[in-house]
């Protein structure tokens, strides 16, 4: 993706000032920040940052994506905790794509200074 790109997860900020610097090794501050880059890595195929920032206890052994799947839009609709100063927080939130919506109640815990993506329920 091109640096000065508009970022997948609609921010509309240029991908490297947005999720492009977390995906690069920068540790996002807030669980909506990290949701909305492991968006961003969805729409991308960016697998390694996936595995990277989801919680050991949870993770798959392999993340697979479907190549002919494409995310057009993300709508954060509730945030809970996942601030600065917290260790948990919650994200309600709906993924478009080309194969429909998906529409999750993420947890996200941090540990050791980062947060991690700990598990979602969908929702119908």
């Amino acid at each position: 993706m091109n640096p000065r790109e508009e970022c997948p997860c609609g921010r509309g900020e240029p991908y490297a000032a947005c999720c492009g610097r977390f995906h690069a090794g920068e540790v996002a501050p807030t669980a909506e920040l990290l949701m909305r880059s492991r968006y961003s890595a969805f729409a991308l195929g960016d697998v390694p940052y996936l595995r990277r920032t989801w919680h050991p206890r949870t993770r798959p052994r392999r993340v697979l994506l479907d190549p002919d799947q494409r995310w057009t839009r993300l709508d954060v609709l509730h945030l809970g905790g996942g601030g600065l100063l917290d260790t948990e927080g919650t994200v309600e939130f709906r993924a478009h794509s080309s194969s429909g919506v998906l529409h999750e109640h993420s947890r996200f815990v941090r540990e050791k200074g980062a947060w991690l993506y700990l598990d979602g329920v969908l929702t119908a």
